[in-house]
């Protein structure tokens, strides 16, 4: 069994590439490093639109090799897509090192993730994201580690689709990895058998509920209701179906 955060990033500021190329080697110590301390096993590095091997000695850069080894939780490949609907996360040994955000539909995502051998997860599903809605072939949905009170709402969402749940903590900060993640049952822990795993529904997702994290999500829940991200599921509007989670 291993500990693997399936939705994090190296970095905590977006659209300034020339400083990313520079802040990303850093940015993944920073983030496997945390990873390693909290007891994780792995992490994926899923940045937006982006993927970038990265090799810093110690763990098992790419995603290669066994297990956790060092001060370092093992990195496993992985990217962001920004769809035509929203996000999808694309993890496993071979994910595209680009895309154009808004450029691929979710079916279009989908497809390019199977045609690499990677899984499909639909990520953050009620926040700033309709890819819930879309008849697609996806692997997983994900438990978001920013809003697991979705949790009830991303559960219904999975038995209706009759696909398995995933954990990640959708991390920009190092300190956020770890918040939620996915338990994997594997002999060995590779970006080819985390896929295996997830479409064969051998995951279970993890929530941290510590009074940090806590925290952080009330802050983050107060900052997208400005934006408007958060969505509720549509049977929460028909009379007499029930109540959000708390």
């Amino acid at each position: 069994m291993y500990a693997v955060d399936l939705h994090a990033h190296t970095r905590f500021f977006h659209g300034h590439e020339r400083a990313a190329d520079y802040y990303d080697p850093v940015g993944v110590r920073l983030l496997a490093g945390a990873a390693g301390l909290r007891g994780l096993d792995g992490v994926a590095t899923t940045n937006h639109d982006y993927y970038r091997a990265f090799d810093f000695g110690g763990g098992r850069p790419g995603g290669s090799g066994r297990g956790k080894s060092g001060p370092y939780a093992a990195t496993i490949p992985g990217i962001e897509v920004t769809t035509t609907h929203g996000h999808v996360l694309v993890v496993g040994p071979d994910p595209p090192t680009r895309t154009e955000p808004g450029d691929l539909s979710p079916e279009g995502a989908v497809e390019l993730a199977h045609d690499r051998g990677c899984a499909a997860i639909v990520a953050h599903p009620y926040r700033n994201s309709t890819v819930r809605e879309v008849d697609a072939d996806f692997d997983a949905i994900e438990i978001n580690g920013k809003h697991p009170r979705t949790e009830e709402w991303v559960r219904k969402l999975a038995d209706r689709h009759d696909l398995p749940l995933v954990g990640g903590s959708d991390a920009h900060y190092p300190v956020e990895v770890g918040r939620a993640y996915t338990e994997i049952e594997a002999d060995d822990l590779t970006p080819e058998s985390v896929v295996a795993a997830i479409r064969d529904g051998r995951v279970r997702p993890r929530v941290n509920r510590s009074p940090f994290n806590r925290a952080l999500r009330t802050l983050y829940r107060r900052v997208h209701e400005e934006k408007g991200y958060l969505q509720r599921p549509e049977w929460l509007d028909t009379p007499g179906v029930g109540k959000p989670p708390k």
